[in-house]
């Protein structure tokens, strides 16, 4: 698919300088430069690249001025990686929404719909009263369970298996492989020491503009839902147990888990391999550095935790200068208490 400059230009609201209609078909880096390309230069390090291009446009500041004559025409912004991010945007949308049609052999169970302009890839499986929107895709072998609800502009990537009775926003992701809906690990302890399984009887609910990475699960409420709310984003290989309520916009690193009826607030961020005990709070804004463990409620706004043991981010860097220092003090120590017991006893009268 090739756009001109000029239209480029138009969508992420820039002004051209150079050929206007010269046509683009493919995103690159800058340090390539290849023919029918656009990149960006928001670096002033990587400036010598844009002499060398054979690319047919470049996004740069407004105030950008080449010091040699360039081959590729110019699209002036005031942020061009932002820019350029829209760009990728636009691009990723035109291709993933590309799809169209009902490919064979799919399933659609009894008293199921689905919107105008949508996919259905092969080996993909609909059940009954499923209720779908427009311009959704649903890649092939997902499986999206009874009484779903899916809404508007949504993509459902290979392997997705959604249970049912789940609710899906509009405008989510769902990367492949990732689980919505399965069973929350709720044992109860018998008198024998052997485990009663409790029936999970909720539902998971994701609300707008949600991102779901490859491999990761999130399980239904034992009741009521297990609630992922709008703009959060989720990544890869990722735990969510069920009664957790994940706030707007806050995101969450690959291989973190956060343990059942949990709440973590909004605009939080949860590094890598970061672990969450249940049933506690996490204050709006926190952040919570890669590996560690959050044990007890955040009440406080815009904290910073880390250590494996979570605890205030300045007392840790500052248990953890000492920590470094060990070895030095205790070396320390040991010729103090040498001192003192070598120092002359105190005479008796």
């Amino acid at each position: 698919m090739e756009f001109s400059v000029n239209q480029i230009a138009q969508m992420i609201g820039g002004i051209v300088e150079g050929d206007g209609e010269r046509m683009v078909d493919n995103l690159g880096k800058i340090e390539e430069g290849k023919a029918k390309t656009i990149s960006f230069l928001s670096n002033d390090k990587y400036e010598n690249y844009i002499y060398q291009s054979d690319a047919a446009a470049i996004i740069v500041k407004t105030n950008f001025t080449p010091k040699k004559v360039i081959k590729p025409a110019l699209i002036k912004v005031e942020d061009p990686y932002s820019a350029f991010t829209q760009l990728l945007e636009e691009y990723n949308k035109i291709m993933s929404y590309a799809k169209l049609g009902v490919e064979e052999p799919s399933f659609m169970g009894d008293n199921s719909s689905i919107g105008e302009s949508h996919y259905r890839g092969a080996f993909s499986y609909i059940g009954q009263n499923v209720k779908i929107g427009k311009n959704v895709k649903i890649y092939p072998q997902a499986h999206i369970g009874d009484n779903v609800i899916i809404g508007d502009n949504t993509i459902i990537f290979q392997g997705v298996k959604i249970y049912a009775d789940c609710k899906i926003g509009n405008n989510c992701n769902i990367q492949a492989g990732a689980v919505i809906g399965s069973d929350g690990f709720g044992f109860a302890p018998q008198a024998d020491g052997s485990y009663k399984t409790i029936p999970q009887l909720g539902n998971v609910i994701l609300e707008d503009n949600v991102s779901i990475g490859a491999n990761s699960t999130i399980d239904c409420a034992t009741l009521g839902s297990t609630i992922i709310r709008k703009g959060a984003k989720i990544d890869n290989l990722v735990q969510i147990a069920h009664n957790v309520e994940i706030g707007e916009n806050t995101v969450v690193a690959s291989q973190a888990g956060i343990s059942g009826s949990t709440k973590v607030g909004r605009n939080c961020v949860l590094a890598g391999q970061v672990g969450v005990v249940g049933h506690i709070e996490i204050a709006d804004y926190t952040t919570v550095s890669a590996k560690s463990g959050v044990s007890k409620t955040i009440k406080k706004t815009n904290t910073v935790i880390s250590g494996t043991h979570g605890f205030d981010h300045k007392q840790f860097l500052k248990a953890n200068a000492l920590y470094r220092k060990l070895p030095e003090l205790h070396q320390q120590v040991q010729q103090l208490e040498k001192i003192v017991l070598n120092l002359p006893s105190e005479k008796k009268n």
